[in-house]
């Protein structure tokens, strides 16, 4: 099968498109058509090798994906044709998976990572690293949806406990999972600013449902969200930037506000004044990725179209690394797709009013 992976850690560059071994099923396993895969910023930092993760050389990567079961080897409850998303491979008896918590198991694997990704004509994976798909989501929405908006859901309504009301704060908004917060947000009645980096984006972000938009690099983010509060600040503030950006958030925040956050690619180590949150009762969540049941009941979200990605770019699977590249900078909004049938693509069979969807060979 064709597969693009790399064989060493590095920039956009090391990734080639190979020929490669088709893979075999062992016992409790699932052999997957990939249907498309996604362009996430975990995938970047798995190629560049800057996780903390330890990665098998040489590796495929591409950790979002949705596709059709090709093969099963028994014991698993999928069966050939039955359409699927990718989770994590959960162990089913530590005290998270028995508590509906799997997205903290201790011996979890996880496809792009620790296992062969999705950047290939097929997956293969114990059966436990699966989420069914319903019919009426298409395997693109599937690929780019799945991480963001099962974290923002994770993220706002689990953790953060966001209520009808309440104001939040999207930083990054025109991100993936930032667009996915904010039709969350809007689902659950909150009041929402948005900041992002461009007039383009908060022109799209106010499109989206944005109440008010902020332009992090051209306006002081702390006294534009005091005024927007008239001086109480925000109650939730939707976190994955770190660096600077985080040091505001600390100021913007209302007495007893949560900041929810599960990303930091502008800065890992932050200053922290430990006295507000005393003070202030304020709350700092850590957030992973979402659990099985909060990742069915967002498809299901997809599939009657309350929820929907907002922007999908398509590219050719050998022309991964310049959309890989692309990803990394800031003027990117909404998500990278790739299928793996090289040469063309078919339209998705369903999109939304307003939703931007592009195919193009990746060469502009």
């Amino acid at each position: 099968m064709r597969a693009v992976r790399f064989h060493d850690f590095g920039p956009p560059a090391v990734l080639r498109l190979e020929e490669v071994p088709t893979p075999s099923a062992v016992a409790g396993e699932l052999i997957v058509k990939v249907g498309a895969a996604a362009v996430n910023h975990l995938d970047l930092d798995v190629r560049s090798g800057t996780l903390r993760w330890s990665v098998r050389l040489p590796h495929i990567p591409g950790t979002e994906f949705a596709g059709e079961v090709a093969a099963t080897a028994a014991p698993c409850d999928f069966a050939v044709g039955d359409r699927v998303v990718a989770y994590e491979g959960t162990c089913g008896s530590c005290a998270f998976c028995l508590s509906g918590r799997e997205n903290l198991c201790y011996a979890a694997t996880h496809i792009g990572l620790t296992l062969a990704g999705a950047y290939a004509e097929y997956v293969v994976a114990p059966a436990r690293c699966f989420v069914r798909l319903p019919d009426a989501v298409p395997f693109e929405t599937a690929a780019v949806a799945q991480l963001s908006f099962g974290t923002a859901w994770h993220m706002l309504m689990t953790r953060g406990h966001l209520q009808r009301g309440e104001t939040v704060l999207i930083n990054a908004a025109a991100s993936a999972v930032g667009t996915a917060a904010i039709q969350i947000a809007q689902l659950a009645g909150a009041h929402i600013i948005a900041s992002a980096g461009s007039a383009t984006k908060l022109h799209s972000l106010r499109a989206l449902g944005a109440d008010h938009v902020v332009n992090y690099t051209t306006e002081d983010l702390v006294a534009q969200v005091m005024a927007i509060t008239e001086g109480r600040g925000a109650d939730l503030v939707f976190e994955h930037v770190g660096g600077q950006l985080f040091a505001q958030v600390m100021r913007l925040l209302a007495r007893g506000g949560r900041i929810v956050t599960c990303g930091a690619h502008a800065g890992e180590v932050v200053a922290l004044d430990l006295i507000p949150f005393f003070r202030r009762e304020f709350s700092l969540i850590g957030c992973r990725r979402c659990t099985t049941a909060e990742l069915a009941h967002v498809l299901v979200l997809l599939a009657q179209g309350v929820l929907r990605p907002s922007s999908i770019e398509f590219c050719l699977s050998h022309k991964l690394k310049r959309r890989t590249k692309s990803s990394r900078h800031a003027k990117t909004s909404g998500k990278f797709c790739s299928r793996p049938k090289l040469g063309f693509f078919t339209m998705p069979r369903k999109t939304s009013p307003g939703q931007r969807i592009t195919f193009h060979d990746c060469n502009a």
